[in-house]
């Protein structure tokens, strides 16, 4: 099948945690919303559009945010409420497309390629999108085009609550009057590395050499250069989603030692929670699982706020196994389990935790994504080994 034959559709509901706030009290419409930690070193989850006129934006300092926008309301984020609104969306898609992908807890591809033989593709994709806001109540806007970035762009400038179609062969031109930040994957960094080039808009980036954005940018150069010139050649990839990611140990000697029993633990639920934070995962459910010397195996789980932060987690297993182990006969095995995961992009929970929480976790994550896990991790953990397991069937290997 040739490049011009696909058809990508990306579907993003707007200001998503807001919108679902909203639907729950009506007199937050039309207001300035900040969603997020209230104390002063909280950091923005969600805004309104009302308040993004004032300069706030997703993942700011709560603080900042509140001096450019005094009169914003400020609400804690209910993660498991805009789950299931998630999961409602998601199952309206289900019924009515033949294969699509769901990247994030608001964001969506779906592939039409080849339907347009029995249909106009664009024309489906509206109905979709109406069927979703009479269902859910939900605003939501999407970009038709070939390919999966001019797609997810063409969303963010029908936003929002609209539609908008690039036809094949006006990638470039569509592209080329904004501004390089409206290009997925180029962020903060990259942007002022761009900007200090003299880059600014689109066209500049389309029309510089490749090899001058691989010199600057390694390998990612390359890929900018492709993005910022409408090509993209990624597939929709079908949508399933893990129920669980878990980690077992079995000793090779039965043990009672109480301090080498947490560091495992510790070490488990340090990996388990990384992996949750690289698939954009979050966990409301731990359980810990022990087996005795004689085989007996008991298991204990607890309903936790979605979360993938190891200081929560971690305090939560260790309870866990407080509770459990009341026995004083030899450990064989003990387990760690995370389940009702859900997705979600924010890397951790932006409702619970500050700014230099934040950060430590995004440059743990880095580190040990560069480097291999446990490259850093807690002291106590560190006599253990590295755990490989299977994050997409949740069995430990």
């Amino acid at each position: 099948m040739t490049p011009e034959n696909r058809k990508i559709v990306h579907m993003d509901l707007d200001s998503f945690f807001v919108s679902v706030e909203r639907l729950y009290d009506s007199k937050l419409n039309g207001k300035p919303i900040l969603i997020g930690g209230s104390g002063d070193r909280g950091v923005v989850a969600s805004c309104s559009y009302e308040a993004r006129k004032f300069g706030v934006h997703s993942a700011m300092p709560m603080r900042t945010a509140r001096q450019l926008c005094p009169e914003a309301m400020i609400i804690r984020g209910d993660f498991e409420k805009y789950s299931q609104k998630s999961h409602d969306v998601t199952e309206i898609i289900r019924e009515d497309v033949p294969f699509f992908e769901k990247s994030s807890i608001d964001e969506f591809y779906i592939d039409y390629t080849g339907m347009d033989r029995f249909f106009g593709c664009f024309k489906m994709a509206k109905e979709l999108r109406e069927r979703i806001l009479k269902e859910t109540g939900l605003p939501i806007s999407l970009g038709l085009s070939e390919n999966k970035t001019v797609s997810k762009v063409a969303t963010g400038e029908a936003k929002p609550n609209n539609a908008k179609e690039i036809p094949f062969g006006f990638e470039k031109p569509f592209l080329a009057p904004l501004s390089v930040r409206k290009i997925p994957m180029i962020g903060e960094k990259t942007s002022h590395t761009l900007y200090n080039m003299g880059v600014r808009k689109v066209q500049t980036l389309q029309n510089m050499p490749s090899e001058l954005l691989e010199a600057t940018f390694g390998k990612n150069g390359r890929i900018i250069w492709e993005k910022a010139n409408g090509i993209d050649r990624s597939l929709v990839t079908p949508y399933s989603e893990a129920k669980s990611i878990s980690s077992e140990n079995t000793f090779e000697q039965d043990t009672i030692d109480v301090n080498m029993l947490e560091a495992n633990m510790i070490a488990m639920t340090e990996q388990l929670a990384s992996k949750l934070r690289q698939k954009q995962q979050l966990t409301a459910c731990v359980s810990v699982k022990i087996r005795y010397s004689d085989f007996d195996t008991h298991t204990i789980q607890q309903r936790v706020p979605y979360t993938s932060t190891d200081h929560t987690l971690i305090t939560v297993v260790k309870g866990l196994f407080k509770k459990l182990y009341n026995r004083r006969m030899l450990i064989r095995l003990i387990g760690v389990r995370f389940s009702s995961l859900v997705h979600g992009n924010y890397q951790i929970n932006l409702f619970e935790d500050s700014e230099e929480q934040i950060r430590l976790y995004q440059a743990l994550d880095r580190l040990n994504i560069k480097y291999g896990d446990k490259t850093v991790c807690r002291a106590i953990g560190m006599q253990v080994g590295r755990r490989r397991f299977n994050p997409f069937n949740g069995v430990g290997i």
